[in-house]
C-alpha cells in the first residue's frame, strides 16, 4: 500500500506512535508519506514532506505553556485563524494524492479536515486516528463551533477511526459523535522491546549515583502530570526506597522543597537514559491530575520488568492487570501505601516484573501492532 500519514506538528507522544508506524510499515514493505511542518530527517525510509505554515506559529492540540507565543492551540482559534492554516496542509497534500492509496489523519483537528478535504477532492480514502488531547476540549467548552462543525463531518465520513483504549472510545469519542463500534480499530501504543528491556540499564545506578532500589516517577512537572502527588505520596515509602523524578517544568522547586531527603529530580534526561532509569528501577509510579487517556509510560515499565503503581482511571486500567502491577483511588495516601506494600514484597515484585514482560511482549510490540493496523488498512483499500 501506498500510505499518507499527516501530523498537525512533530508532535511528542502521538508523534512518537506515528513514527513507529511509519517505521514499521516500510519495514513490512509498504510506501509510507510522513508529513508534518518542520519535518527535518523524517523517518529513514519515508517521503518525508515538509508543510510550510504561512506564520511562524505552531499550531498544537495541547499547549505548552514553556512554547510562549510560538504555539497557538487549534481548539482557542477562531474560524477564520483556523481557515488560514488549511491550504497550508492541504497544498502538500494535493501535491501526492494521486499517488497514494490510503491516509490517515492525527487528531481531530485541522489535519483530519485537511485530509477529509483533499480526500474527498481525490476520490480517496482516509481514517482518522483520533488522540485524547485533540477531542478532549470539545468537552470543555473550546472549539469554535464552525471549526467544530468541520471536524465532526470529517470524522463522521472517515472509513474507520483509530484510537489507543475503549476509554478514548467510549468517553471521549462516542459521546460528542455517535458511531458504531465496528467503525473503530482500538490499537494500543506500542513500545520497543529491545530498548526497554530488564538487562538494559548499563551502569545507570553508577552514572547518577542511585541506590539498589529507588521508585522512578517519569514526566513533566506540571501540576496536570500530578508529580505533586507522587511527592505527598512519598511519605508513606521513603523509609523503604527514594523516588527519582525525571522531567522538569514550572513546579520542580516548590516540589524539591516538598521532597526534601525522600528522593531527588534528575530534570530532561536523554532517551537512552530514561530507558535504563525505567528498567533499573523497583517499581514505577504516576498519579495525574486528569486520567490518562492511554500512559505510554506504564508500557514501557512492563517491557523493562519494572511494576508500575498507579491511580486508576482513563486509559491505564487497560494497561495494568492485578498480575503485573497495581492501580489504586485517586488519592496519595492510598497510592503511597500500596507502594510501601509491594517495596516490601520482593518476591511479588519478581514476579510481576516477569508477568509484566511477558504482557509487553504479546500485546505491545509494535512489529505485531502494526500488521494489525495495515490488515485493517488494506480493507479500505
Amino acid at each position: 500500500m501506498r500510505i499518507a500519514i499527516l501530523l498537525l506538528n512533530k508532535g511528542r507522544g502521538s508523534g512518537e506512535v506515528a513514527r513507529q508506524h511509519t517505521r514499521h510499515l516500510i519495514k513490512q514493505g509498504h510506501q509510507v508519506f510522513f508529513i508534518h511542518p518542520g519535518i527535518g530527517n523524517g523517518v529513514n525510509g519515508a517521503v518525508n514532506i515538509d508543510v510550510r505554515l504561512h506564520k511562524p506559529v505552531m499550531p498544537v492540540h495541547e499547549y505548552l505553556p514553556s512554547a510562549g507565543d510560538d504555539q497557538k492551540q487549534v481548539a482557542r482559534m477562531s474560524f477564520d485563524e483556523m481557515s488560514a492554516y488549511l491550504p497550508d496542509y492541504e497544498l502538500v497534500l494535493e501535491s501526492i494524492a494521486s499517488d497514494v492509496d490510503i491516509f490517515i489523519a492525527h487528531h481531530a483537528n485541522l489535519s483530519a479536515v485537511a485530509v477529509h478535504n483533499v480526500a474527498t477532492r481525490f476520490n480517496k480514502n482516509y481514517v482518522v486516528f483520533i488522540h485524547g488531547t485533540g477531542i478532549e476540549p470539545r468537552h470543555h467548552g473550546l472549539w469554535d463551533d464552525r471549526n467544530w462543525e468541520q471536524i465532526e463531518n470529517a470524522i463522521f465520513e472517515a472509513k474507520g477511526i483509530i484510537v489507543t483504549t475503549e476509554y478514548v472510545r467510549d468517553e471521549l469519542v462516542k459521546p460528542l459523535i455517535p458511531l458504531p463500534d465496528k467503525k473503530f480499530l482500538i490499537l494500543p501504543c506500542g513500545v520497543d522491546l529491545h530498548y526497554f528491556h530488564p538487562d538494559n540499564v548499563e551502569n545507570i545506578r553508577e552514572k547518577y549515583d542511585l541506590p539498589e532500589k529507588y521508585v522512578i516517577c517519569p514526566g513533566a512537572l506540571t501540576k496536570s502530570k500530578g508529580p505533586q502527588n507522587v511527592v505527598e505520596a512519598s511519605k508513606e515509602y521513603a523509609h523503604l526506597a527514594p523516588t527519582v523524578f525525571i522531567g522538569d517544568g514550572e513546579m520542580r522547586e516548590g516540589l524539591k522543597r516538598n521532597l526534601g531527603d525522600r528522593g531527588m529530580f534528575l530534570g530532561y534526561v536523554s532517551e537512552e537514559d530514561k530507558a535504563r532509569l525505567i528498567n533499573a528501577a523497583e517499581l514505577l509510579t504516576a498519579a495525574p491530575e486528569k486520567k490518562e487517556h492511554f500512559g505510554i509510560i506504564y508500557v514501557e515499565a512492563l517491557a523493562g520488568g519494572t511494576p508500575p503503581v498507579a491511580y486508576s482511571g482513563g486509559g491505564v486500567d487497560s494497561i495494568i492487570t492485578p498480575d503485573v502491577g497495581f492501580l489504586t483511588e485517586r488519592n496519595p495516601e492510598a497510592l503511597g501505601k500500596k507502594i510501601a506494600y509491594l517495596l516490601e514484597q520482593p518476591g511479588l515484585i519478581k514476579k510481576m516484573s516477569a508477568a509484566g514482560r511477558k504482557r509487553a511482549e504479546e500485546h505491545y510490540d509494535y512489529n505485531n501492532l502494526v500488521k494489525e493496523l495495515a490488515k485493517w488498512l488494506e480493507g479500505f483499500v
